[in-house]
């Protein structure tokens, strides 16, 4: 079976992310890059799968130089090999113009499923799974907690929480998932494994092997744009409350909100 795993790269959770002094990009001097937490699970599932059913997981990445870590992180941890879209045209764009050049390199890949990760945790965006099963003509099912093969593996079976209980769904195979916290945990990279990962293909792929134009992906093709950044307020210092007793303190407290704050 031929699994592909679409992985971004991006900045750590723990990481200090300002804006420059123009408001108008991030700016990501000496900031630390992890393997986006959700394409983690997607990875691993897609892991599992090969290890039930045998093929070959190729990871799928657009990105910058350094993406490539990010990548050699998921071949570590088993993926066969990968595709790094890797173009200066190609970055800066939306979650449109990121799924159409995803899905341009990925027509020409053998496929059975593709995982991805529910959503990158720079963006938040949630959308590039979905609009990439849109434009390869595949179903997508978002936020999957279990996946299973059925029927042979010409289907797949897969439950999703929503509000109130668990969806369990029937899909036919080739399809899109897309992965959340639950679905598994994800492994890490043994030496051997990191050791093997430096010498698995890695294809690189440009504009050009793509048979896109510039206005179609990145900046210039993207349907949205981040017009500003700013970071959150400064929060104010609070106020401690003074008082010989529970009863003292309560009635100061209520007397600040009624005439202070003005809240009651």
């Amino acid at each position: 079976m031929d699994i592909l795993v679409c992985l971004k790269q991006v900045p750590d959770t723990e990481a200090d992310i300002r804006p420059t002094s123009d408001m108008t990009a991030i700016d990501y001097t000496g900031v630390k890059f992890i393997v986006n937490v959700y394409d983690e699970y997607a990875v691993e599932e897609a892991l599992r799968v090969r290890e039930k059913v045998g093929g070959k997981v190729t990871i799928v990445s657009l990105g910058p130089d350094r993406a490539v870590e990010a990548i050699r992180t998921a071949l570590a941890m088993g993926a066969d090999e990968a595709v790094h879209l890797n173009d200066p045209a190609l970055l800066d764009g939306d979650a449109y113009t990121t799924a159409r050049a995803l899905a341009k390199a990925i027509e020409g890949m053998s496929y059975d499923l593709i995982f991805c990760g529910k959503q990158a945790i720079d963006d938040d965006l949630a959308q590039v799974g979905s609009i990439l099963g849109e434009l390869l003509g595949l179903q997508t099912v978002t936020g999957i907690m279990k996946f299973e093969l059925v029927d042979d593996g010409k289907k797949a079976r897969v439950h999703r929480q929503v509000e109130g209980g668990m969806d369990v769904l029937e899909v036919p195979l080739p399809a899109i998932f897309t992965a959340t916290k639950g679905l598994n945990e994800p492994r890490y990279p043994s030496l051997p494994g990191i050791m093997k990962a430096k010498k698995k293909p890695l294809k690189t792929v440009s504009l050009g092997d793509l048979g896109l134009s510039e206005e179609e992906v990145g900046a210039k093709g993207a349907l949205t744009k981040v017009v500003r950044y700013s970071l959150p307020p400064m929060r104010q210092a609070g106020t401690i409350i003074e008082g010989e007793t529970p009863e003292e303190k309560a009635s100061k407290l209520a007397k600040a909100l009624r005439e202070e704050v003005k809240v009651i």
